[in-house]
């Protein structure tokens, strides 16, 4: 692994799950980066779909037209990631054939709140996309957590968001918090994939790319 890599997300979460795997990395955000997808999409792409839209913009970091920092453009590597939350529509459970709600940050307490009633009580799908880009590779993968929550009380779901404000995570919850702890039932697949990367799959693609 001769890269240096380049952690394309200000997420503190993302920030401290890679750092977990004792690899050297640096951060760097570029603002204003379109993330809308087609309407018709699968919503089970959406997350990959948008990491490698996020690697576009980077790209010219590669490319030696850099605006963000220098770079070594011969041993740079650049991760970009997307987490999208899938709530199942009403009366079913999502069974990864495109179907579902993709629920994105929440704008407000209300939408909050909004976001957390379609998870109470259900099995949802947390979905991961990442995008590992170098000036001539470019791998993409995405990683699928099935997540279970009890009934929550809308007593509850108030304590969490007025204690918690997860207006910056997806779903409207961040399951290494306090509604995770009180709320997740089950989880089949990767926690770490929930928090934001998928820590184990990325461990092993970088060491093939």
């Amino acid at each position: 692994m001769n890269y240096k890599i380049i952690l394309a997300s200000n997420s503190p979460r993302r920030k401290e799950l890679l750092a977990g795997l004792d690899i050297p990395f640096e951060v760097k955000v570029i603002s204003g980066i379109d993330e809308s997808y087609p309407a018709d999409l699968d919503a089970y792409q959406v997350a990959e779909f948008i990491c490698k839209k996020k690697a576009e913009a980077y790209r010219p970091l590669l490319n030696g037209n850099n605006s963000v920092g220098e770079l070594d453009e011969s041993e740079t590597l650049i991760l970009t990631a997307d987490t999208v939350v899938i709530a199942p529509t009403a009366g079913e459970q999502n069974d990864q054939e495109g179907k579902g709600v993709i629920l994105g940050k929440p704008r407000d307490a209300e939408d909050a709140r909004r976001m957390l009633k379609m998870l109470s009580g259900k099995t949802h799908h947390v979905v991961t996309g990442v995008c590992l880009t170098t000036q001539h590779k470019q791998r993409s993968f995405s990683v699928t957590t099935e997540v279970t929550f009890k009934p929550l009380s809308d007593d509850e779901i108030s304590y969490y968001i007025n204690h918690y404000q997860p207006f910056d995570k997806a779903g409207a919850y961040g399951i290494q918090e306090w509604i995770g702890y009180i709320g997740c039932t089950g989880l089949k697949g990767s926690y770490f994939n929930v928090m934001g990367l998928p820590v184990q799959r990325i461990y092993e693609e970088l060491r093939q790319i």
